[in-house]
């Protein structure tokens, strides 16, 4: 881990713990050696360092490409493992970029539903990350993020002390076998098993399979 990934990472726990009340559950179930891939939904900010520690080893993400044009954040992300990535569109360049890692043998986040959701509720699936367990057949991780959207909504302001909590499912194994069609549309299928395996993780205590998500399917 190097210097300042690990001074963030520390940083970040503190926040967590003492300003949103972070827990986290099913950290037995995370690959720390090897390829693999940290597969959450996404509704915050705050989501990206919350994947990061709930893992013990550093892990590498995707960020905005807009947020490394800031001569202040830009530089800061480049050296804890963050890749630009253009939301606009297709990014083709990211793709490869996290394949390559994968196949190195380091490990990355990756948000099956590519951006923060407006509403809070799980979105629709986007195939990237269907392309890249088809070119890596990395394993995947998939981590269910809760009251991030409350504590710090797209568009809305922080709120303190609202409790988050990171739930960690049993890892999702491909083969071969399971991409004897390629293309988009079967990309698709996989991103699709990826993000209903995260939408079923649920909260200690019961929290419910999201129904919006349900109807989309």
């Amino acid at each position: 881990m190097n210097p300042l990934y690990w001074v963030g990472y520390a940083l970040c726990k503190t926040v967590a713990k003492v300003g949103f009340q972070y827990q986290a559950f099913g950290q037995e179930n995370i690959i720390e050696d090897g390829p693999a891939i940290m597969a959450a939904n996404h509704q915050s900010y705050l989501d990206p360092p919350l994947v990061g520690i709930t893992c013990r080893a550093e892990l590498y993400f995707l960020a905005r490409k807009t947020l490394f044009e800031n001569k202040f954040v830009g530089p800061i992300l480049s050296r804890v493992n963050a890749l630009p990535v253009d939301l606009s569109g297709a990014d083709l360049t990211a793709v490869r970029t996290i394949i390559n890692l994968l196949k190195q043998g380091h490990r990355t986040v990756i948000f099956p539903e590519g951006t923060r959701s407006l509403t809070g509720e799980i979105q629709q699936a986007r195939p990237g990350i269907g392309m890249i367990i088809a070119k890596t057949l990395a394993p995947v991780v998939p981590m269910r993020i809760f009251g991030s959207f409350e504590a710090w909504p797209k568009g809305g302001k922080i709120k303190l002390l609202s409790p988050v909590t990171v739930v960690v499912g049993k890892p999702i194994r491909f083969k071969k076998e399971d991409f004897v069609v390629k293309g988009r549309e079967a990309y698709q299928k996989i991103s699709e098993q990826v993000l209903t395996t995260i939408a079923a993780i649920e909260r200690p205590g019961g929290a419910p399979v999201s129904q919006a998500y349900r109807r989309l399917l």
